[in-house]
């Protein structure tokens, strides 16, 4: 039987303020991307959503960011290379440390919103995210957008990089994500999403905002957990996967 893994965006909370319905998603998807404190959540938040992750059998992933919660993360901040390492490196060390509190462990880091959009189109902050890692989580693998620079980056400096597509988001003809201030960038039919993820994982091929379509790879699915209709989406993707024959699994080799 083929196996993907399925991954949300998760811990995503602040204080009194509640972003999503963790709790089910971690009952659908097999990894969680946690939020660090940067774009989004707290220390309290952050172990929370370790606990439940770890209670569901989940594998636990940092989800580092612009540390910059008016905006969530989806703007970009003139940081330099040097700044976006450091930036890195403490948002997944105050994870790991959290989930050392907690009796669990990170095992992989996947890039937040405009960061994650920068390093996918721009080799030198690739880059910067990739040494971050290296140096700071040398433990951990990399999830990456599938064909873009930072998947180049992590596979050239000899991290364990695995590729991610996305359920609920349109692809420009490069490979990358349409600009979410472009009509049409994400997709809330769930059906519309099934039809595209099975075509495909059939096929490699990903249809394109323009009619085409692009050549990618995937080890793991994203649906992001920050709209009101994630959970619902989730479970249809997970329940239409696995009767085509997939078995939800995480990508990390435990």
């Amino acid at each position: 039987m083929a196996q993907i893994d399925l991954n949300s965006d998760l811990g995503e909370s602040f204080g009194p303020w509640q972003m999503g319905d963790d709790e089910s998603m971690l009952a659908i998807v097999s990894s969680a991307n946690i939020a660090c404190g940067g774009h989004a959540s707290d220390p309290a938040t952050m172990y929370k959503t370790v606990q439940l992750a770890a209670e569901n059998g989940v594998c636990i992933g940092a989800h580092p960011g612009f540390v910059d919660k008016e905006a969530f993360g989806r703007r970009l901040l003139p940081l330099s290379a040097a700044e976006v390492q450091q930036l890195i490196a403490s948002q997944v060390g105050a994870l790991t440390g959290i989930a050392k509190l907690a009796g669990a462990r990170v095992q992989y880091v996947k890039a937040h919103g405009a960061l994650a959009n920068w390093a996918a189109a721009t080799p030198d902050i690739a880059q910067a995210v990739v040494t971050a890692v290296k140096h700071s989580a040398p433990d951990c693998a990399l999830l990456a957008i599938s064909g873009t620079e930072l998947e180049k980056a992590g596979k050239a400096y000899g991290l364990n990089t695995y590729s991610e597509i996305f359920a609920d988001r349109a692809y420009q003809s490069n490979g990358q994500l349409v600009p979410r201030s472009i009509e049409g960038s994400v997709i809330h039919d769930a059906q519309n999403a099934c039809d595209r993820l099975i075509r495909f994982l059939e096929t490699g091929e990903m249809p394109t905002i323009d009619g085409g379509v692009v050549k990618l790879n995937a080890d793991s699915i994203c649906i992001h957990g920050d709209n009101p209709a994630a959970v619902a989406m989730a479970k249809t993707v997970r329940d239409q996967l696995q009767s085509n024959g997939f078995s939800i699994q995480t990508f990390i080799d435990n």
